[in-house]
């Protein structure tokens, strides 16, 4: 006996007319085409793309799970990141507190949450306090021999525009003096995290093809 698929069957004729639904039952092909044809651009705003989501993604010549465990270790960002320096733990569990030299005298905390199984890394940060870590980062790590059919690894990561970016909700925590807020840098966000994924990949695949662990010695103490 063929099951039948309870997939939207639920909604009956309202399926036909349900705003923002396109499946080939109510689009056939010629039909859809243009629709799909009307959506390319040769030239995309910035707005567009980069608006509410920020998403870089490139090839590392390098073992994925070799990558994985290297940017599974907070102090990582050290490395690889254009201005995060001088990681120190809290008294938190988990918590490190380092300098974004993008700000003046601007402490920012982060929290890493890794998952092995899917090679998932995700930051989760913050300008000048570290009760309310809003400043997510999320970060996959692809085996390219699944994906790209040759060895070393994708690494895709998205940042999402948090409301917090447009105004600090927390302005007594912030420096006195420090004239800009994380939330000025969103438009330069793509450009610069293409950077530093140029930074990661540079030095992940120095250390692969010299030799060398991924995660260097003082990480592994």
């Amino acid at each position: 006996m063929t099951a039948v698929l309870p997939a939207l069957s639920d909604l009956g004729d309202a399926v036909a007319t349900l705003d923002g639904l396109t499946r080939i039952e109510s689009h056939p092909r010629k039909v859809a085409t243009p629709i799909l044809m009307d959506r390319l651009r040769s030239v995309y705003p910035h707005e567009a793309i980069y608006g509410d989501f920020c998403p870089v993604q490139g090839f590392v010549d390098a073992p994925p799970r070799d990558l994985y465990a290297w940017l599974a270790d907070t102090r990582s960002l050290e490395e690889w990141t254009y201005s995060l320096r001088g990681f120190a733990e809290t008294e938190e569990d988990g918590l490190w507190v380092a300098q974004d030299r993008l700000g003046s005298d601007t402490a920012i905390y982060t929290r890493t949450v890794a998952n092995p199984g899917a090679m998932t890394v995700d930051y989760h940060c913050a300008w000048d306090q570290g009760r309310h870590l809003w400043m997510i980062y999320l970060i996959r790590v692809v085996d390219a021999q699944v994906v790209l059919d040759k060895p070393g690894s994708v690494v895709l990561w998205v940042n999402c525009r948090h409301p917090f970016y447009d105004e600090n909700p927390y302005p007594d925590t912030a420096p006195p003096e420090r004239p800009v807020w994380v939330g000025d840098f969103w438009d330069t966000f793509s450009a610069g995290h293409q950077i530093e994924l140029d930074n990661l990949t540079a030095i992940a695949e120095y250390r692969h093809h010299h030799g060398l662990p991924i995660t260097p010695d003082w990480m592994r103490r």
